[in-house]
């Protein structure tokens, strides 16, 4: 697939990132031929590590469609961080923005000028204890059904075992590989008549993760969970346990007798 569009700043950070990634991890990594050759397009992927945005990158640049990440737009204003940013195209989220759609403009855009835009749907490091793909936001669905662009389904792994979520220090040796695996299209098509509700973009965002966990089925030879882990219920969940225990405990105090009647039902 050839190169373009790539520009002085992505080759900079090539040449900064890749011979460091290119000693730390092995690679293993199939699906490029579903990348299109031209038009604008998503790539949803799991998040499991911090290192696997480098990681993903160098494997999305070497397909010769650069990514187009979307990051918090207060970056593009630091010194050299941002001019990096802007210098290499990546998308600005303004999260202040109180209309939903509006918020992933830029990304639109970027879509309809021709890009790849990459979207990590969970929006933050998976919080499943096995490292599969939780319940997602509706970003890339929205979108994804604005500009009825190709979604292109990534799953990765190994820069978790390289580096675990939310440790602090990475496990170098023995030298780990990152699998990657690009999957066909997913088929939004029988969404893009249909009113872009909520109801509408939760299923639309489900057929996408369940298309990027059947690619992480194939790459880790399981079975994902049946149903995705969900930070919000478990939040939830979390709450009631400790209201209970908290109800638990207050009751026992309640119920215990005080050192005084201990003392006058052992004198009568």
């Amino acid at each position: 697939m050839p190169r373009r569009r790539i520009g002085f700043w992505y080759r900079f950070a090539a040449v900064i990132c890749k011979p460091p990634l290119v000693v730390l991890i092995k690679r293993d990594w199939r699906g490029m031929e579903n990348m299109p050759a031209d038009g604008g397009f998503i790539t949803a992927v799991n998040h499991n590590s911090h290192v696997d945005p480098f990681a993903y990158a160098h494997y999305q640049y070497n397909t010769g469609r650069v990514p187009r990440f979307l990051a918090k737009s207060g970056l593009f204003r630091k010194g050299f961080v941002g001019a990096a940013m802007r210098g290499t195209g990546q998308i600005p989220v303004y999260r202040e923005s109180t209309d939903a759609l509006s918020a992933f403009r830029a990304a639109i855009d970027a879509v309809e000028r021709g890009e790849c835009v990459a979207f990590y749907p969970e929006g933050t490091l998976t919080r499943d204890p096995d490292g599969w793909p939780m319940t997602a936001k509706t970003g890339a669905a929205r979108v994804a059904l604005q500009t009825k662009c190709p979604v292109i389904p990534v799953a990765q792994w190994g820069c978790n075992e390289l580096l675990p979520p939310y440790a602090r220090k990475p496990n170098l040796l023995p030298r780990k590989t990152h699998r990657v695996l690009a999957g066909p299209p997913v088929d939004l098509s029988r969404f893009y008549d249909q009113e872009m509700t909520a109801d509408v973009l939760k299923e639309a965002t489900e057929v996408i993760m369940a298309a990027v966990t059947r690619q992480l089925e194939e790459i880790r030879g399981e079975k994902a969970p049946d149903t995705p882990y969900d930070p919000r219920r478990e939040r939830i969940e979390q709450r009631r346990r400790t209201q209970a225990q908290t109800r638990a405990v207050q009751t026992r105090a309640v119920q215990a007798p005080t050192h005084g009647q201990q003392a006058e039902g052992q004198s009568t």
